[in-house]
């Protein structure tokens, strides 16, 4: 079996950020929004460094403006996840970015979502992580964690923590974390790429998450590194996003290679594909390429992701069949 064949598992995948430069151009001609300023040349997403990639982001999100528009957006989403074979995929999705906030409105982003990903659960199976925007705040937060909790069930199973990680710190959004698992989200948050490797031992002990979204620079504090390894602690590694923002010079100089050697749980992600030209196709030949990784590597990759899915078991054990059967 070719790795393109391969069942694949993603859980770190935002929605806006996989839009597809030519959807979100269409999508802003028909809401009359002048956003041909974030295009370049080639009408791929123009931005420079990770501020750059962050305000380029916020300006593709302006042409979505309804449910209908999120829900286009998930359907070519998934449709172009499945084709590379992913067979489950966890989404970022902030209600500050669908109906401001607004539990009403998110309610109705979220039938919106549902539809789409019941119609679609044939070829692939996903769930919504609703996510905190960091640089927004914690009183912010705290709005988006009442949304996660109050729709929770289905579609929506996680929690999480994004934006711009050089903001604030994790205690920060201790209340947020707390509201969801007493409602029994599932617990992820970004830590240890732009903050540095102290984050996500803060991340850990402060919000008591699972996961780690990217957490990859813990490689640089090896202690740090043998205590993920031992908790099991999951990180949702996104290599070619990482590189794509230059916080490393290539994929052989990525660190997923040394954390997965020295015993922490690695899974692989695309993270923003759309904005770094990526997909969990082209992360795999080049991790395969840059490691002379083969297919067990990347089975084994896909059960830990499988493992620490927000899913219920009946679907974790149908997807596990499906992929130990391929």
């Amino acid at each position: 079996m070719s790795l393109a064949d391969l069942p694949k598992v993603e859980l770190h995948l935002h929605l806006e950020g996989a839009a597809p430069p030519g959807f979100i151009r269409g999508l802003a001609r028909e809401r009359n929004v002048d956003i041909e300023g974030l295009f370049d040349e080639r009408g791929q997403y123009r931005f420079e460094g990770f501020t750059g990639f962050l305000k380029a982001y916020d300006a593709a999100t302006t042409a979505l403006t309804s449910p209908a528009d999120h829900a286009r957006l998930l359907r070519v989403v998934l449709e172009s996840s499945a084709e590379q074979g992913v067979i489950y995929t966890e989404l970022f999705l902030s209600p500050d970015l669908c109906g401001g906030a607004d539990l009403a409105a998110w309610r109705d982003y979220v039938a919106a979502f549902t539809e789409v990903a019941e119609e679609m659960s044939g070829d692939i199976a996903c769930r919504g992580i609703v996510t905190c925007i960091r640089h927004l705040g914690p009183e912010r937060a705290k709005r988006t964690a009442l949304c996660a909790a109050e729709t929770m069930g289905g579609f929506v199973t996680g929690l999480g923590l994004a934006g711009d990680e050089r903001i604030g710190a994790a205690k920060d959004f201790a209340w947020a974390f707390d509201l969801g698992r007493e409602a029994g989200l599932g617990l992820t948050a970004h830590a240890g790429e732009f903050d540095g490797p102290a984050s996500v031992g803060e991340t850990l002990r402060d919000l008591g998450v699972s996961r780690i979204g990217h957490g990859v620079r813990a490689i640089e504090d090896l202690a740090l590194v043998d205590d993920l390894a031992e908790r099991g602690v999951v990180l949702e590694c996104c290599p070619g996003a990482n590189i794509a923002l230059g916080l490393y010079p290539g994929w052989r100089r990525h660190p997923v290679g040394e954390l997965y050697r020295r015993g922490v749980r690695v899974t692989l992600s695309t993270d923003d594909p759309a904005f770094f030209r990526t997909g969990m196709a082209r992360e795999y030949e080049r991790l395969h390429d840059a490691f002379d990784w083969d297919e067990g590597v990347f089975r084994d990759m896909a059960r830990t992701a499988l493992s620490a899915a927000f899913c219920d078991e009946a679907t974790r054990a149908r997807l596990m069949k499906r992929l130990e059967d391929a």
